[in-house]
């Protein structure tokens, strides 16, 4: 018997998701303003500090755990028989079937910002720009966030092995596995680095702006991907999952390698100054 709740939900789906991405877009503007204030102590230092650096990592650690988690739960429910496996199956029925045809040609063109083609030439370009500009670890970090979640996506789909929804509607064509999404961890990763190196890299009244864009692109690809029914929600829930613990360790790695530069060019000038 179809799960209730999920019809429901998958019924009003995309009236759901235009709702919530004006909360999202409030929501995620607020804490990045928060977060702008709680770190200036780090942005005015004239030497980084070793301690605030140390709790950047535990604070990210703490994410990576609770996100590697939240994932585990899932891919744990998953299968015929299980609760979210039913609950997935109601709900994409009800989204292929209740969904006007202009919404799934909408997302159809939307899941695009997420396609393995434009992230090719998204990284390229970006990566190329970073090493002209000699933003050496900002492109490590950047290539290694891109590649990395490639890699790490298709791992996870080898191992779930998860088939994908099965619909008619030819909307979008995709092969391979279901789970996790790969789109929506490419796109949590992809926008959320480009945030990240806007905040390092613009003048400050570009980083909310950026933050925010981010946020609303990553959540409108992966859930691009439920609209043309190529994927459960629990995979995009997944990749959105499994790409956000990769770009904090990402982040982390690239602040990492920035912090000890500072400290060793520091070192070096003071030795200059003693001479």
């Amino acid at each position: 018997m179809p799960d209730p709740l999920a019809l429901w939900l998958g019924t009003h789906a995309w009236q759901i998701f235009l709702a919530a991405l004006p909360l999202l877009a409030l929501v995620v503007g607020a804490l990045a303003v928060a977060w702008r204030h709680a770190s200036r102590p780090i942005r005015e230092a004239e030497e980084p500090d070793l301690r605030w650096l140390i709790a950047a990592l535990l604070l990210g650690f703490g994410v990576v755990v609770a996100a590697g988690a939240a994932f585990a739960e899932i891919a744990d429910a998953l299968g015929d028989g299980h609760v979210l496996g039913h609950w997935d199956d109601s709900f994409s029925a009800a989204v292929a079937t209740q969904t006007p045809p202009a919404v799934h040609k909408t997302f159809a063109v939307l899941t695009r910002f997420a396609d393995p083609l434009p992230m090719v030439i998204l990284g390229f370009v970006v990566a190329v720009l970073l090493w002209r500009k000699r933003h050496r670890v900002y492109a490590a970090g950047w290539v290694m966030a891109l590649g990395g979640n490639a890699l790490l996506n298709h791992s996870l789909k080898l191992i779930f092995e998860r088939a994908r929804p099965v619909h008619e509607s030819g909307i979008v064509a995709a092969t391979g596995y279901s789970f996790p999404s790969g789109h929506s961890s490419g796109a949590v990763v992809a926008y959320g680095m480009l945030a990240f190196l806007a905040c390092r890299l613009l003048p400050p009244a570009w980083h909310i702006p950026a933050v925010v864009a981010a946020a609303l692109l990553s959540v409108t690809a992966a859930c691009s991907r439920v609209f043309v029914l190529v994927h459960f929600p629990s995979d995009v829930l997944a990749g959105m999952l499994s790409g956000s613990a990769w770009l904090i360790v990402c982040i982390l790695a690239v602040t990492a390698a920035r912090h000890h530069g500072r400290v060793r060019a520091g070192r070096a000038a003071r030795a200059a100054d003693r001479r």
